[in-house]
């Protein structure tokens, strides 16, 4: 799911005096943790920054691409309590790649706009790389990480959220593919033409056969497939299709949290004989089951006001966005603490195998996060609970970033492999949109 949202600017002073005090690091690693500094073990917590430092670290999914185009949002800006993410905090938290999501909401696809608006998103990603050089470099091979890590720079990836972005048209695929775009999302939370969604009713049991033929052809180019937000037959489908890894961008274990949004462990078995990588989202409403269940109680309980929201500002989806987070602030969720995040990672490593888990945080698409996790530079306290459980430095450089760069290389290898130029021996398929 995603869930685009404004974070309410604080209007008292001290207040704001005191939340910079709590949040912003003043150098990489003095970030807060879920611990306090009493009960941390601090020989581990050193430890765990060194290991950080030199890792490849890779997140799977930020959308702060969003308010980057809709605000005109710099991330050379400070943004604490207002975004998870900026350029000094993805400095913070030891950032090497970070893939930028271009994600094309439903109201955008059903005024005919998908294409468009990812285009607009691209664009942005773009341009904060050319006003930031010596801290950002757009990126689109495994190759490229690496040289981000030795240059000191963070590499800007993208990848599409929403298979409707590409109109029904593999020549519209490959486009994005040009302009950079490295994995591609199949659904959101809505079925598309071509591909069930896990977040609405079923209408294609899984992949049609123009949905199997973006899989292979997304193989033959070397773009990702990604199943996260996808249904479970959906994900299913592509994992019977598709010869090159599949990853999840932003998902977690359903085992732990029974929401859609999260896998089963039949299939997170099956991305691990596929050699793919699952990349836990952070989002407490998916991997906390108490806070799922207390949101749904909050779902039924607000409906009412909810809808008269949504009637009141149906022509203004900015607007009901504002006036809805307002309306869940008045009525908050549960805490999540980090070891829940740690736990989805631990049964991922124990079902899937310690090559298939990886991070993706969905920061600046989600309106809350866990404690010891509320931004981006707090990333370092991930390290030190994978160490704290028992984690070799190996296996927690695997989680951090290193499984999907084999993922990747492994679906870069094979793209090579179909011995084919990106257009000339491309399919020409489209699809018409349903009426």
């Amino acid at each position: 799911m995603k869930i685009t949202f404004r974070r309410h600017l604080i209007t008292s002073s001290l207040t704001i005096a005191i939340s910079l005090l709590l949040t912003v690091p003043v150098t990489f690693g003095q970030t807060p943790t879920a611990t306090t500094p009493a009960a941390r073990d601090e020989k581990l917590y050193q430890r765990a920054l060194r290991l950080h430092r030199t890792a490849l670290v890779v997140d799977g999914h930020n959308d702060i691409t969003s308010p980057m185009t809709d605000e005109d949002y710099d991330l050379g800006t400070p943004s604490v309590g207002k975004y998870h993410t900026d350029l000094a905090r993805l400095k913070q938290g030891g950032m090497t790649a970070e893939f930028f999501a271009i994600y094309v909401g439903n109201e955008f696809v059903k005024k005919g706009q998908g294409t468009r608006r990812a285009m607009d998103l691209i664009d942005v990603v773009f341009r904060a790389t050319e006003r930031h050089p010596n801290e950002l470099m757009i990126a689109t091979t495994p190759a490229d990480i690496r040289r981000a890590k030795k240059a000191g720079k963070i590499a800007a990836f993208m990848g599409i959220e929403n298979g409707a972005a590409i109109d029904n048209s593999l020549k519209t695929l490959r486009d994005f593919y040009r302009l950079g775009v490295r994995y591609m999302t199949l659904t959101h939370n809505f079925n598309n033409d071509w591909a069930d969604s896990g977040r609405d009713e079923a209408k294609h049991n899984g992949l049609t056969d123009f949905g199997k033929e973006v899989v292979r052809e997304m193989n033959r180019i070397g773009m990702l497939v990604d199943v996260s937000h996808v249904s479970d037959k959906t994900m299913s489908d592509a994992l019977d299709i598709s010869r090159a890894p599949v990853i999840a961008s932003h998902s977690s274990a359903r085992a732990l949290s029974d929401h859609s949004r999260n896998i089963p462990d039949v299939l997170l078995k099956r991305i691990a004989q596929n050699g793919g990588v699952v990349m836990v989202n952070f989002y407490p409403t998916f991997i906390d089951q108490k806070v799922y269940d207390a949101s749904k109680r909050r779902d039924i309980k607000l409906k009412p006001q909810y809808d008269l929201l949504r009637e009141q500002y149906k022509d203004d989806p900015k607007r009901l966005d504002e006036e809805i987070t307002k309306l869940n602030d008045a009525n908050p969720l549960p805490e999540t603490p980090l070891s829940v995040l740690i736990d989805h990672i631990d049964h991922i490593a124990k079902t899937a195998g310690i090559n298939h888990v990886g991070l993706g945080s969905d920061f600046d698409g989600v309106p809350s996060l866990p404690e010891g996790m509320k931004d981006i530079a707090q990333l370092p306290n991930i390290t030190y609970e994978l160490l704290r459980r028992g984690y070799s430095d190996g296996d927690v450089r695997k989680v951090l970033g290193e499984n999907f760069l084999r993922a990747f290389t492994q679906a870069e290898r094979i793209a090579r492999e179909s011995s084919k130029t990106i257009s000339g021996d491309g399919s020409l398929k489209r699809l018409e949109a349903a009426k």
